[in-house]
């Protein structure tokens, strides 16, 4: 693992959800979970999560069996956010918290620093 688990950090919460979407979709163990950053979006940068493979480079994070792939211009973005999964009334699923975000939309899929 190239990087500790102070780069971003996911809670108990969205690891249960990741697993269960695994096995649903019957993932190997190869997989893990992309977290990036694009251009785009109301405010500037926009969240991208995904299932992937590892890349050459890529700042490899484990939570409780859960693989997180990071590239290395995301990880400028991302240093201090946590993943969590929210099942509640208001909706359902992942929401990125970025303590670093200057400015984010009424959606929480983008952001700006």
């Amino acid at each position: 693992m190239s990087e500790t688990n102070t780069l971003v950090k996911l809670t108990d919460k969205a690891v249960a959800q990741v697993k269960s979407i695994f096995e649903a979709e019957n993932k190997g163990s190869d997989y893990g979970v992309r977290l990036g950053v694009v251009g785009g979006g109301c405010s500037g940068l926009s969240y991208k999560i995904d299932f992937d493979t590892q890349k050459e480079k890529d700042n490899v994070l484990e939570f409780n069996g859960v693989k997180v792939f990071i590239d290395l211009k995301s990880s400028i973005y991302l240093k201090g956010v946590t993943l969590d999964f929210k099942d509640g009334l208001n909706g359902k699923g992942f929401i990125f918290v970025n303590p670093n975000a200057s400015n984010t939309c009424g959606c929480g899929e983008s952001f700006s620093v």
